[in-house]
């Protein structure tokens, strides 16, 4: 049986760890011996009991910085002699693993899951990641932009491969914070990081509130903006229009409760929340960052886009969309028709085929 490892020092909650169960799952029905390098112990629970943990034999690093918890698995990495002769696939921390997987001679394979933007910002950086990227065996990214903007950014080619998306279609019941509600209901999902930048739809919603809108609107994720959030919401009398569920392991539920769904970034890979709220056909609102949600729009085609960071026509959006639902809803139906581009099966298989050649 072959053999191999998924590097990713830190398991948070978002899209990419629901990648990561969805991949390991599908390399398992492949017959790959599976190994997942973390510091994240408490996460083992969410995995296939198949697959082999090297983690801390203690839960005491689950909240350390994503640094230290870089080091704690180098240091695991070294130190198990059963996988010194493993390829390695890295979700994380991609420098760390391109070296320890140098050092021991090993081919690996990195994931890209956020565009450079976020850790780039200048020629030192742009030399120094293209010079260890370049040292990998592979590059996957997850969309057509992402790809165009390492090539461009780093002059590096890379594989695409979309996120694969399970398709959960189920019949619209509408959660409690949203039954016997008649005016708008508005969802969004991310953690409440800088990155995923709510606070500018709390800005657009206060300036909802002085138009007299009749909304709800719940926020699903947790994260260290979640006091200042919440801060906000107080200050500005927002609390009888808004509501924090935390994090949620399945939100689909809460997507098909929602008329209206939004995502704030200032930078991304692929979101799958636009994705999964396409499966539901619930009309969307997003902000144009790089990259994915242009993409998986299609440049409004599917959905509509607004300025990084401009919540004054985040809000005039929201009012239009109150004005015009069926136009958005006609969006929402045809982004239906584009799915396939996230199909389950054959995403993963794409993934398989190239884990193989380095196996």
């Amino acid at each position: 049986m072959k053999k191999l490892v998924i590097y990713i020092p830190s398991i948070e909650s978002g899209g990419v760890e629901k990648n990561l169960f969805y991949i390991s799952d599908y390399f398992l029905k492949k017959n790959i011996d599976l190994y997942i390098v973390t510091a994240n112990r408490n996460k083992k629970r969410f995995f296939n009991s198949k697959i082999k943990f090297i983690s801390p034999k203690n839960n005491n690093w689950n909240s350390s910085s994503r640094l230290i918890k870089t080091l704690i698995c180098l240091s695991l990495f070294l130190k198990t002699p059963t996988i010194r002769n493993t390829p390695v696939f890295s979700f994380q921390s991609n420098i760390s693993a391109i070296i320890i997987s140098k050092i021991l001679g090993l081919k690996v394979i990195i994931r890209l899951n956020t565009s450079t933007e976020k850790y780039i910002d200048g020629q030192t950086k742009k030399f120094f990641f293209s010079f260890f990227y370049s040292m990998s065996d592979k590059i996957i990214v997850n969309s057509l932009e992402f790809k165009k903007n390492i090539k461009k950014t780093l002059r590096l080619n890379s594989i695409l491969i979309y996120n694969p998306i399970k398709i959960e279609n189920k019949k619209k019941v509408l959660i409690k914070y949203f039954s016997n509600f008649k005016g708008i209901k508005i969802l969004s999902i991310g953690r409440l990081t800088d990155q995923k930048d709510q606070i500018i739809i709390l800005k657009s919603l206060k300036i909802l509130v002085q138009k007299k809108l009749n909304f709800r609107f719940l926020l699903i994720g947790a994260g260290n903006k979640g006091r200042e959030l919440k801060n906000f919401v107080k200050k500005n009398n927002l609390s009888n229009y808004v509501r924090f569920a935390g994090f949620k392991v399945n939100a689909f539920k809460y997507i098909r409760s929602s008329d209206l769904f939004i995502l704030s970034s200032k930078f991304e890979g692929l979101p799958n929340v636009l994705i999964e709220a396409q499966v539901q056909g619930v009309p969307i609102i997003s902000s144009n960052c790089s990259t994915g949600p242009k993409e998986i729009l299609q440049n409004g085609r599917l959905g509509s886009l607004f300025k990084v960071g401009n919540y004054i026509s985040l809000s005039k959006l929201i009012l239009s969309f109150c004005k015009n639902k069926n136009s958005y809803l006609e969006k929402a139906n045809l982004a239906k028709k584009f799915l396939y581009r996230y199909d389950y099966k054959k995403n993963l298989d794409k993934y398989y085929v190239e884990i193989k050649k380095i196996l």
